[in-house]
């Protein structure tokens, strides 16, 4: 009796074992969901102009605990061009999907785009809605950046995930505000960018595009090359805050030829934050910030360059060679008296030698500028 006895509670504690087992399974799993949150469902985009296309960007932030993939996101009709970001979006760090409306037909629209993640099987739905008229009379929403006689839809531009060789190609939108017509020409281009100008001579009250160029050949170096260029609003015009152009290009290291072995021993990295949150308002003239940097994979890791986007942030990191199951600190600050005096995204870049993580942004969130 006492052997069965002994048995039974032997067969009961392997349930409940096995229970708790399944429970703790399920918890993990349950943790390590994302969770697709848009800023708004619907954005109201107020009067575009007839015939002019116009870009809006959809934010949105992954409130979940694991990392969030857009999968497709599909157009309720062929007026609407996406884009959206094909690398997994970190816990708690945010992203945006782009669209390019036509407007080719005018009066009241509302465009829907259907949103497929890893988040649910079910799809999200995010629209725009606005009204396409012949003539606009305020662009401040459209081109924010007043230079006097011209306005610009942006004044930073960024070439993200450059290989060495490529080519890239983007815009630069300008409403010419003037009653005469203006011909824009860009200032101070360094050898590895290029300028097209379409039209050569904008009409008054018209748009136009600068199509820059960037030659990856002629970068300097891995990791962010910034400089500024400045656009001439007339003859004789000179450099300055107000016309600058803040210009930033990511070069990637390659990992072409590495063999299944090499890669297999690679080193990987493990951020503990992919967003740190800085509280400015407490009137302290430096808030700093320490995050972990892990080395998970099987050989060193070599963290070749850390890099800042604003010149309001500073970094220093205890280490940059970490071996495998070892880690490192980096200490982010961020400066108060820069915050109003600095272009460009509170944003800190690592570039590594890991084939999965040869990039690594950390966001600076909640900063008062």
């Amino acid at each position: 009796m006492r052997i069965i006895s002994y048995l039974c509670m032997d067969l009961g504690m392997k349930k409940h074992l096995t229970l708790l087992v399944i429970l703790l399974l399920a918890t993990c799993f349950a943790k390590a969901q994302p969770r697709f949150v848009p800023d708004t469902d619907i954005k109201k985009v107020g009067e575009v102009a007839f015939q002019m296309p116009r870009q809006f960007s959809l934010g949105f932030t992954n409130k979940g605990s694991g990392p969030l993939l857009i999968k497709e996101v599909k157009a309720s009709c062929g007026c609407l061009d996406v884009s959206f970001p094909k690398t997994p979006i970190a816990a708690g760090s945010r992203g945006e999907i782009v669209l390019t409306f036509d407007a080719k037909l005018l009066g009241s629209f509302y465009k829907e785009v259907e949103v497929l993640t890893n988040a649910s099987d079910a799809p999200a739905y995010i629209a725009i809605q606005g009204t396409v008229v012949t003539e606009v009379q305020d662009y401040s929403d459209e081109f924010p950046i007043d230079l006097g006689n011209v306005r610009l839809m942006t004044n930073t531009v960024e070439f993200e995930d450059v290989n060495r060789g490529d080519k890239p190609t983007t815009e630069l939108r300008i409403l010419n505000t003037d009653r005469s017509a203006f011909r824009p020409e860009l200032m101070h281009l360094p050898p590895y960018l290029s300028a097209e100008y379409v039209p050569e001579n904008i009409p008054a009250g018209k748009t136009g595009t600068i199509r820059l160029t960037l030659n990856s050949e002629k970068l300097s170096g891995l990791g962010l090359n910034q400089t500024s260029i400045y656009l001439s609003r007339y003859m004789g015009d000179k450099i300055g805050e107000t016309n600058e152009i803040l210009v930033s290009a990511i070069l990637l290291p390659s990992f072409q030829g590495l063999s299944d072995e090499a890669l297999a021993k690679a080193p990987e990295l493990t951020v503990s934050e992919s967003s740190v949150e800085m509280d400015m308002k407490s009137g302290k003239k430096v808030v700093s910030r320490t995050i972990t940097l892990t080395n998970t994979g099987k050989s060193d890791l070599h963290i070749q360059q850390v890099q800042v986007f604003n010149r309001a942030i500073s970094v220093r990191i205890d280490d940059s060679t970490i071996r495998p199951g070892k880690n490192t600190k980096l200490k982010i600050s961020v400066t108060a008296r820069y915050l109003n005096k600095s272009k460009g995204r509170m944003r800190v870049m690592l570039i590594t030698d890991a084939p999965k993580q040869a990039k690594q942004y950390i966001n600076v969130e909640g900063v008062q500028s």
